[in-house]
């Protein structure tokens, strides 16, 4: 299975860009340990480009790291920020807490921050890749050799906003990304 992460980061670029438009200067915070970070960090290079922003690399592997990032924003000026990789699916409450009190726009790639208290998520579905997952380890246990399966791409995306975090952060969002989210948690 594939998540089709780095396809994505160009979209979560464009999203917040749309639910921030006077953000121009945005900040994509990463675990510099990850193993496709730097494959991560030129998608988002090339869309913060092609949307005319300035694009500030926020490096945290852990805690203290994370709270250091979230505190340079302002000295930075950052006006939204991006996260993403597992170290912070791992600890959603803790970057929620973040990046409401820094009062920082954030879109995440996954609906699980969203359901937290975040702002705006968009990626794949991980309830549809798991019951996919699931669908190939009952091939497996039916006797399909692995190497033999192809590696599948998700089939379902959700774009999800949080009005609370919206109305919170002063914000208003546009009818367009209303019209296309998936889920709208009030």
């Amino acid at each position: 299975m594939t998540l089709l992460s780095h396809e994505l980061w160009g979209k979560r670029v464009e999203l917040i860009s749309e639910l921030v438009p006077g953000a121009g200067v945005i900040a994509h915070l990463v675990d510099p340990n990850w193993p496709s970070v730097e494959r991560e960090i030129e998608a988002v290079q090339e869309a913060a480009r092609a949307k005319k922003l300035q694009l500030r690399i926020l490096k945290a592997a852990t805690e203290s790291e994370m709270n250091a990032a979230f505190a340079s924003l302002a000295e930075l000026r950052v006006g939204a920020l991006i996260v993403g990789d597992p170290f912070f699916l791992s600890r959603p409450e803790k970057v929620i807490a973040l990046a409401a009190r820094y009062a920082v726009p954030t879109v995440y790639d996954f609906r699980v921050y969203v359901a937290t208290g975040g702002l705006i998520s968009y990626g794949t579905s991980l309830t549809d890749t798991y019951r996919n997952v699931g669908t190939y380890v009952g091939k497996i246990l039916r006797g399909a050799k692995p190497a033999d399966l192809p590696v599948e791409q998700p089939t379902k995306f959700e774009l999800v906003v949080n009005l609370k975090t919206v109305a919170a952060l002063g914000l208003t969002v546009p009818p367009s990304i209303l019209s296309r989210a998936d889920e709208v948690i009030e």
